[in-house]
């Protein structure tokens, strides 16, 4: 079976790759060996935004008074929370299959494994094997969760997300092992529907990619909500025998045992690079990750990697548009195709944490900025001051700027509250379009909206505060 393009993995940058090489013309198949959408759409970010949705409606339903409504007697049904968020991340995924249908592209379910140039030796379900063969292959295998020598995770009592997305009773209790993105939407997941949280955090913060004052908030709300809080903190070992488990841990003021019903780890990802050729073509890797050129190019030729196996950041948006430049970059080298594409900004990534109150990010933070030589212009807007918040009941947190003082460079934002995972993309366009503290002062922003408070935040930052 001979192709163009071969795409070794469906996940949201597999996926988008493969679409945008048909788009361009290239004959393609894409290899799955599970569902088509990848962790992303079955295991990861759609699911996990379901069940964070139940949880949001269940907290509004307990506090229906405070919006002048009467609710009868609310309870969360964990079995039909777990349902919809499955069948949420059944649609998606059958939307993928919908999208291979519509653009051509051949899908073969089965284990991919680099044999040669341009070959793939392809392990279905049954056991039976098929080569197939293409002019350019993408990488796309993404990542699993990392296990930590002292947490082995078994499935039950030590779990990883995926575990935490299906489980069929909901544990009292549970220690959530590390901060990142994945461990605070479970925690406030959980916590918001009756289960114990304890969070254990190794570095001195939680959400340690973020912004200090971002930190420091939303830390300052989980505990509002009952979540307990460990830093600087690590789990040396844990005990699964008996009905639950009891977690050692090493902490500042010294060890503590931790008692719980079950433990999720959630200490980060590691890429997906194991028996799947890599070392038969002599494909160079660095620290886990697939080392790539700016286009996506491996060091041996026709060759690409994206996502969660290459070196930039393991978001889905990244993933997406490193396929999209792996495929234009081929389709430039066969001229179909005029221009090369543009590679990716990584100081330019938006990142966003979809607990409540959700946490959005993009470039610098301001120690990093202050790090990097900039004098700084800082302006924050306390969302207590929204009229929009307000009237939503959520006032909880701040949209802080950042703004190179020589030249007014809009160097970054950090946002912690209400609905800011869908304004962090205002400035990641600013940005893009090198845009200056005074465009934003001046082009026109809708009130009541949460959005204003990127314009009051860069006002404040100026002087120029009209509602703070």
């Amino acid at each position: 079976m001979a192709y163009d393009v071969l795409v070794l993995g469906s996940g949201p940058g597999g996926y988008p790759a493969a679409i945008r090489a048909s788009q361009l013309g290239f004959k393609v198949a894409i290899i799955e060996k599970e569902s088509l959408g990848g962790i992303c759409l079955n295991w990861g970010c759609i699911p996990t935004k379901a069940l964070l949705k139940s949880a949001q409606v269940y907290e509004s339903m307990k506090h229906s008074k405070d919006y002048g409504l009467e609710a009868g007697d609310v309870k969360a049904n964990f079995e039909a929370i777990i349902k919809r968020s499955r069948g949420v991340a059944d649609k998606m995924s059958k939307g993928v299959q919908f999208l291979m249908r519509k653009n051509k592209i051949d899908v073969i379910m089965g284990h991919g494994k680099l044999k040669g140039k341009g070959q793939i030796e392809v392990t279905g379900a049954d056991g039976k094997t098929q080569l197939v063969e293409g002019k350019y292959i993408v990488i796309a295998t993404g990542a699993r969760s990392r296990q930590l020598p002292s947490l082995p995770i078994d499935g039950k009592k030590i779990i990883g997300y995926r575990e935490a997305l299906a489980l069929t009773v909901q544990p009292k209790s549970m220690i959530v092992v590390g901060s990142g993105a994945i461990g605070v939407e479970f925690a406030e997941f959980y916590n918001t529907i009756g289960t114990k949280i304890t969070i254990v955090e190794f570095l001195p913060r939680i959400v340690p990619v973020e912004d200090e004052e971002v930190s420091k908030e939303l830390e300052k709300q989980f505990k509002k909500q009952g979540i307990t809080i460990y830093t600087n903190s690590e789990v040396v070992s844990a005990d699964t025998n008996g009905d639950g488990v009891k977690a050692k841990v090493k902490t500042g003021g010294g060890e503590i045992t931790l008692e719980a019903d079950i433990i999720l780890s959630a200490a980060g990802i590691v890429a997906n690079l194991e028996n799947i050729g890599l070392e038969s073509l002599g494909i160079k890797t660095e620290r886990g990750k697939i080392l790539v050129d700016k286009y996506q190019q491996t060091n041996v030729p026709g060759i690409y990697a994206i996502g969660d196996c290459a070196p930039g950041q393991a978001l889905a948006h990244v993933a997406g548009k490193e396929g999209i430049v792996a495929a234009e970059h081929m389709a430039h080298s066969e001229k179909k195709l005029a221009h090369l594409p543009e590679p990716l900004d990584y100081n330019n990534i938006p990142g966003c944490t979809y607990c409540t109150p959700e946490v959005a990010s993009i470039g610098y933070t301001e120690k990093a900025a202050k790090e990097a030589g900039y004098e700084l212009k800082v302006g924050k807007f306390p969302l207590v001051a929204s009229g929009k918040a307000t009237a939503a009941g959520a006032t909880e947190g701040f949209i802080k700027v950042i703004f190179d003082a020589k030249y007014g460079e809009f160097l970054g934002a950090h946002m912690i509250g209400y609905n800011v995972t869908e304004l962090i993309a205002e400035v990641s366009v600013a940005r893009k379009l090198e845009t200056t503290y005074h465009e934003i002062l001046n082009a026109s922003h809708p009130h009541p909206t949460i959005s204003e408070g990127i314009k009051e935040a860069t006002a404040a930052a100026y002087g120029e505060a009209i509602d703070i």
